[in-house]
């Protein structure tokens, strides 16, 4: 097969395992066979060396004579070691967490914030994580910094406080992305906590308090508006019925009293008031 042709994934995996097809020499066949008799002859107390148990939870890349021994991890259950040329590695597959420490960001809109995170991960590729990469959790830790910093970077104060779950996932995406060649798969990314200065933190509260009294004004001059019409609908059904207004001031009057009030106010129309007074300068 051309390896120009292989997939991406297919060369991430092989790319540091040796082709199977070169063998391990005459000298390696001979030492492997030199092994298989150590253990022969000294059989059944080397079969407590050459037996090991693999957890559940667990794979082992074995190596013989320094070459992987197959692109499928062993494990679980138990595995056959030979002493002298085999050696192996326990790759953990349950779920890492990895706790981001708070990032100094600064953020599109040139604000100073501190962020931090968790992300969560597995090895889904026990050769790839062993053969690839020399600490795969300390790269994928040193990873997941980095790319906080950069996608926070390319975001305003705005839509980080508001958007976490966005740039969550997309923080997730170019992680897992970067950790497939060396097995990892990210399950699940984080932001724990953004933290602002004091300073903008006063100014957002002293905005936030505007913007509450701007709309208070706006729905009290609203109300006023509403209450404004309504006067003027009543004002011109009562002056299509005089009697209307003697009734609306009897009611008036029966809700004056019912509160206890000492005081009673007689409303008198002005016209009546004028009446009287052309009577008495006519007089």
């Amino acid at each position: 097969m051309d390896p120009q042709r292989e997939t991406p994934k297919k060369n991430s995996t092989e790319h540091l395992i040796a082709d199977r097809r070169e063998g391990i020499g005459v000298c390696g066949w001979i030492l492997v066979s030199l092994s298989f008799l150590l253990v022969f002859i000294t059989f059944p107390i080397s079969i407590w060396a050459c037996i090991k148990v693999i957890t559940e939870y667990e794979r082992a890349v074995v190596f013989r004579l320094g070459r992987i021994l197959s692109k499928k991890a062993k494990g679980p259950g138990l595995i056959l070691i030979l002493p002298c040329t085999d050696t192996f590695v326990k790759v953990d597959l349950r779920t890492v967490t990895c706790n981001i420490p708070p990032q100094e960001v600064l953020t599109k809109d040139a604000v100073t914030t501190q962020v931090d995170g968790v992300v969560y991960y597995k090895i889904h590729s026990a050769v790839c994580a062993v053969a690839n990469v020399t600490d795969v959790h300390s790269a994928t830790f040193l990873l997941a910094q980095t790319t906080l910093r950069n996608v926070l970077g390319t975001q305003s104060l705005a839509q980080l406080l508001a958007g976490r779950e966005e740039i969550a996932h997309s923080i997730q995406a170019i992680l897992d992305s970067a950790t497939e060649q060396w097995g990892i798969k990210v399950a699940r990314v984080e932001i724990k906590d953004v933290r602002i200065p004091v300073a903008m933190q006063r100014a957002m509260a002293a905005e936030a308090e505007a913007a509450r009294e701007a709309r208070a004004k706006i729905v009290a001059a609203e109300g006023e508006m509403n209450a404004s019409k309504a006067l003027k609908q009543a004002s011109m059904v009562l002056a299509e019925s005089p009697a209307g207004l003697q009734l609306r001031y009897l009611q008036t009057l029966t809700t004056l009293a019912a509160e206890n009030n000492s005081t009673i106010v007689f409303p008198l129309p002005i016209n009546m008031l004028e009446s009287f007074g052309q009577k008495n300068r006519g007089g």
